[in-house]
């Protein structure tokens, strides 16, 4: 007979609701849409709940709840690109492919927004864990169950690509890049 690990329940409210906010931002952050950002905090929440019983106390409770985040959002964009691979239209394309020549005056949050959401979500991941977040490497790593090794390399790799598609806003802003002054 296999005995079940009793779970006290009671303390998952009082852990997990500080966490609301900055678990939210994520979200927004990465799928670019409050409304799917609610969607999945929300999927995270059932998750969390359902798993409470694996959390081991004692260690980084604010990871574990990143890394079920990250955990949501995969699946939730697995399921939105099927479902909008089925849908693709003329009128979706041509929305697009428009061109938008707007140069920015100052450099807004909505573009580094942007160019976050334009780099692959394993580096934005990181990128948004260490330098929004300020998760260290071990509590990335424990976040995403990912080697310390490829944390480091994909967070030079993905603020390689940030700065990369930063570089025309920056340029606009008057900020010059480093190649600018060789």
């Amino acid at each position: 007979m296999v005995m079940a690990k009793a779970v006290d329940f009671g303390g998952f409210e009082e852990l997990t609701l500080p966490h609301a906010g900055d678990l939210f931002r994520a979200a927004r952050a990465m799928l670019g849409n409050t409304a799917d950002a609610e969607d999945v905090v929300q999927e995270l929440y059932l998750q969390a709940w359902k798993s409470y019983d694996r959390f081991t106390p004692g260690t980084n409770y604010k990871a574990w709840l990143f890394g079920i985040l990250f955990n949501v959002v995969r699946h939730y964009r697995r399921k939105w690109f099927k479902f909008k691979a089925a849908e693709k239209s003329d009128e979706i394309l041509e929305h697009v492919l428009v061109y938008q020549s707007s140069v920015p005056e100052d450099l807004r949050d909505e573009e580094v927004l942007a160019a976050l959401r334009a780099i692959p979500p394993n580096y934005s991941e990181v990128v948004l864990l260490s330098d929004v977040y300020e998760f260290s490497y071990r509590e990335i790593q424990e976040a995403l169950g990912i080697p310390a090794g490829t944390v480091m390399s994909r967070l030079s790799r993905g603020r390689k690509l940030l700065r990369t598609q930063l570089a025309g806003v920056a340029v606009a802003c008057g900020i010059r890049c480093a190649a600018q002054f060789a």
